[in-house]
């Protein structure tokens, strides 16, 4: 069990799992790089994160609300946590995690909304056995059940991101395909610059030896 002073952002878990020195740039040095893909997503957060309470018949919506894990020593923000009413008249959370974006091959957002359960499960005393994953682009729910293996997982990588805390050590850059669309790749991997200068030179040069389709 973690303290009170020991407590991290819950959206690093999503980040580290994603990419180490990502969530270093971000937690531990406070870089932040925006493109468009995080705008949207910035903007998305903060539409859903507006406080609202609903009702309606055997479902209960909460949207921001605040959650600790003293187990994985982390907090922050669900976008929404619904209470379904079970048959014996208690609610059950399910919480609710808005991407913008497509499903992903990894499971960074999953392993996301697992901590948000395991976190759930603390403040009410209760298993959450699943949540949902709702992507802009697909406009549709992606159900998660929270088996053993992922649980686990979310555990471990909690750990290792207290350790990364703890050390206060930025990792070095792994490149791969996951840095494409990554708005950090010129702070993370700086020679990436001349390359990109060099790909727009050789493109433009391309374009200038086409023949104009006007003079022919």
């Amino acid at each position: 069990m973690y303290a009170e002073s020991e407590l991290l952002p819950l959206s690093a878990l999503q980040h580290f799992s994603f990419c180490m020195r990502q969530c270093a740039l971000i937690h531990l040095e406070r870089q932040w790089v925006e493109n468009r893909y995080t705008a949207e997503g910035r903007v998305l957060h903060q539409r859903v994160h507006e406080d609202h309470r609903q009702t309606r018949g055997d479902r209960r919506t909460i949207t921001g609300m605040a959650l600790v894990s003293y187990q994985l020593g982390l907090s922050g923000v669900a976008d929404v946590v619904e209470y379904h009413r079970q048959a014996d008249g208690t609610w059950l959370p399910f919480p609710v995690e808005f991407k913008r974006g497509r499903p992903k091959k990894g499971n960074h957002d999953r392993l996301q909304l697992c901590a948000q359960a395991i976190a759930l499960e603390e403040m009410h005393g209760v298993p959450i056995p699943a949540g949902a994953l709702f992507y802009g682009k697909t406009r549709r729910r992606s159900e998660v059940s929270f088996d053993a293996e992922m649980r686990a997982q979310a555990q471990s990588l909690s750990d290792a991101l207290h350790r990364m805390f703890d050390s206060g050590s930025t990792p070095p850059p792994e490149p791969g395909p996951k840095c494409e669309s990554c708005s950090f790749l010129l702070h993370c991997r700086p020679n990436q610059l001349s390359k990109l200068r060099a790909k727009r030179y050789v493109k433009a040069l391309f374009e200038l030896s086409e023949p104009d389709p006007e003079s022919s």
